[in-house]
């Protein structure tokens, strides 16, 4: 399972977010997206989720151009957005959010202990940390194909991050997250590889390996154009 974009262009208005940008998520794994706010890391996700119309290029899943297909009909197909605010209901309590997903709430709870006691609240009283907490125990339970995570870290204590991102890595799904930073543990994984596209300004500046971010970003970062790397092949 892999989806991309290729070429693909997204304006807002006037502006154009996205410049072309060809990129490739493989899976069963994990690919981050890594850039500073206004690099255009957000929209190339809401872009593979089709929440955004491109301008320009395709974007394909499986070998199939699903570039027209809306938003809806691809969460039918089996991808999960998480986007980074309103992940969850907050009108619902912890259990009915969770149940929106699966009867079998025990791989959520699993997962993350700390929800048990939080199931009769209303998600809206949850604090950032616990929200994202139960908008990703949500996609546990959905058994999505391609899942797609703008910070999915955000607000929570580094061991609660740490347990996310290794539950991210293990999943049998493309995962594709938005990050500013590379979170640590994920530069070297013993098991699956973690790739990653760094955008600068609407454009793609590195793509390959976490492992050679260090040293192929800073030489991406003495040029004066963009750079990549022709791993993974876009067209797989």
């Amino acid at each position: 399972m892999t989806i991309a974009l290729r070429h693909a262009r997204v304006r807002y208005g006037p502006l154009e977010a996205l410049h072309g940008v060809t990129l490739v998520a493989p899976g069963p794994g994990l690919t981050v997206l890594l850039g500073r706010n206004g690099s255009g890391r957000t929209t190339a996700l809401r872009a593979l989720a089709g929440a955004v119309a491109l301008s320009g290029g395709t974007v394909v899943w499986d070998g199939t151009d699903v570039t027209r297909l809306p938003a809806y009909e691809r969460a039918r197909r089996g991808l999960c957005l998480v986007p980074e605010r309103r992940a969850v209901f907050g009108s619902l309590t912890v259990r009915e959010n969770l149940e929106l997903a699966a009867a079998d709430l025990a791989p959520a709870l699993d997962a993350y202990p700390s929800l048990e006691p939080l199931l009769p609240r209303r998600a809206g009283t949850l604090s950032g940390g616990e929200q994202r907490m139960l908008a990703l125990s949500r996609v546990l339970l959905a058994r999505a194909r391609v899942v797609l995570v703008d910070e999915p870290a955000q607000g929570m204590s580094p061991a609660v991050a740490a347990r996310t991102y290794t539950l991210l890595s293990g999943l049998d799904a493309c995962v594709v997250l938005a990050e500013q930073r590379l979170p640590p543990g994920l530069r070297a994984r013993a098991v699956r590889t973690t790739y990653v596209h760094e955008l600068r300004r609407g454009a793609v500046v590195f793509s390959g390996e976490a492992a050679e971010l260090t040293h192929e970003t800073a030489a991406a970062r003495t040029t004066s154009g963009p750079r990549t790397e022709n791993r993974p092949n876009p067209s797989g």
